[in-house]
């Protein structure tokens, strides 16, 4: 099938949704994460088809690899989907004019979202599961190395549709090829907006080749700021946990910034990284201080690369600042407005923090890995925006819809 015939069955798709009601929508839903936790076995078959040909040393492994556990984790998230309510239908403002119009503001879909994104087949269930929800069609491309998962996953999709008689193009997995891409990203007439989830590299390709709107998302460049006044151990552990927890993903830490005044602290702050053997690369003060206090062979100087770099993976760059002036200065040159966090227990540099900081998600004494859709109670994610427009942060239902207007008379006409 060629890809415009594809796009012209997804847009197709996309009209009927407005006649499936919500409760047939949750019916799918519920019926798909069953379905997930009853097709372990075979998920777990044809995601090792993809593991096999991947370097487990590749920092994508972990975001490739399907488990039993996580496949129970994603059913669990679609059924929480399915008990949200639907952000179809609300009505944003409503006015009634002086001449009599009643003009409302009401949320409707987005209509054909395309997404492409790199080893990570757990997007191709959450991206259907919002979409769905929120009335819109999707048209997913995905990476080559999860070729298998992805199939697998999308077989699954559409077996949950046909079971209700419902259009088999609400959802639809393009294949892993190059044309597919490009095909997808000037598709004018039959997409309505395009959401990267990946690398940098990926985004900006995106950004730079599109003839249809983009929503950006996904890297992630964080930092920590180590204030004067923070708790070492509190700090320790947020560290620890922003960059170990998971190292592949988009709120992974990748630079800690230290108050100078800090820097007598700096072993204790960085011992707990070891254990995972997380590679450091710090500037000379950095340097000096840990140099005989943390192993050797993963302890390196600091370079015009380390910063600003998203290293996905158990890499992390350390930066010493003079005061809370130099780090917003660092986060400014090299963030990615992603996500960044300060330790500290001054109220009026937390403030300042808060406040100046330009990034879609600003924590205080928190770990950055809570930049997460389910964290922030809106359920699974299409990604993090990291841009302004549209959506900021977790995009999640209430951010895959649009509006429209809507204006009741009884014979009006305008002079």
């Amino acid at each position: 099938m060629q890809f415009e015939d594809i796009f012209k069955k997804v847009k197709a798709a996309s009209v009927s949704l407005s006649k499936i009601s919500t409760e047939t929508i949750n019916k799918v839903l519920l019926f798909l994460a069953d379905e997930a936790e009853q097709q372990i076995a075979f998920l777990l078959e044809e995601n090792k088809k993809d593991l096999d040909l991947m370097s487990v040393n590749d920092p994508k492994f972990d975001r490739l690899k399907l488990s039993e556990q996580r496949i129970k984790d994603i059913a669990a998230d679609i059924r929480n989907v399915a008990t949200l309510p639907s952000p179809l239908g609300k009505i944003l403002s409503e006015k009634q004019m002086p001449n009599g119009l009643k003009i409302s503001k009401i949320t409707v879909p987005l209509g054909v979202i395309g997404i492409i994104y790199e080893a990570r087949p757990n997007v191709t269930f959450d991206v259907f599961a919002l979409c769905f929800k929120a009335g819109n069609a999707c048209v997913l491309k995905g990476g080559s190395d999860a070729k298998f998962s992805n199939a697998a996953i999308i077989s699954i999709i559409k077996k949950s549709l046909i079971a209700f008689g419902l259009n088999e193009f609400i959802a639809e997995l393009l294949l892993p090829e190059r044309e597919a891409t490009a095909a997808l990203l000037t598709a004018r007439n039959y997409v309505d907006v395009i959401i990267p989830r990946g690398s940098k590299a990926l985004i900006d390709y995106v950004a730079d080749n599109a003839r249809i709107p983009v929503i950006e998302t996904g890297a992630g460049i964080v930092h920590v700021f180590v204030d004067e006044t923070a708790d070492v151990e509190m700090a320790a552990a947020i560290i620890n946990n922003s960059k170990t927890r998971r190292v592949s993903v988009c709120n992974a830490l990748d630079c800690v910034i230290v108050h100078e005044k800090q820097i007598k602290n700096l072993v204790a702050l960085v011992k707990p990284l070891a254990e995972t053997n997380v590679v450091i690369y710090a500037d000379d003060t950095a340097y000096k201080t840990v140099e005989n206090n943390y192993p050797a062979h993963l302890l390196e100087h600091s370079n015009e690369t380390s910063y600003g770099t998203e290293f996905l993976d158990y890499k992390l760059a350390i930066k010493t600042v003079a005061n809370i002036d130099e780090a917003l200065q660092h986060i400014y040159q090299f963030g990615s407005k992603h996500s960044e966090s300060i330790v500290s227990n001054d109220v009026d540099n937390i403030a300042r923090f808060l406040n100046e900081v330009d990034a879609a998600a600003v924590y205080s004494n928190a770990s950055t890995a809570f930049t997460d859709g389910a964290q922030f109670g809106l359920g699974a994610e299409i990604g993090i925006s990291t841009q302004k427009l549209h959506a900021r942060g977790p995009m999640a239902l209430d951010e895959i819809v649009s509006y429209k207007w809507v204006i009741e008379g009884s014979g009006q006409v305008r002079k």
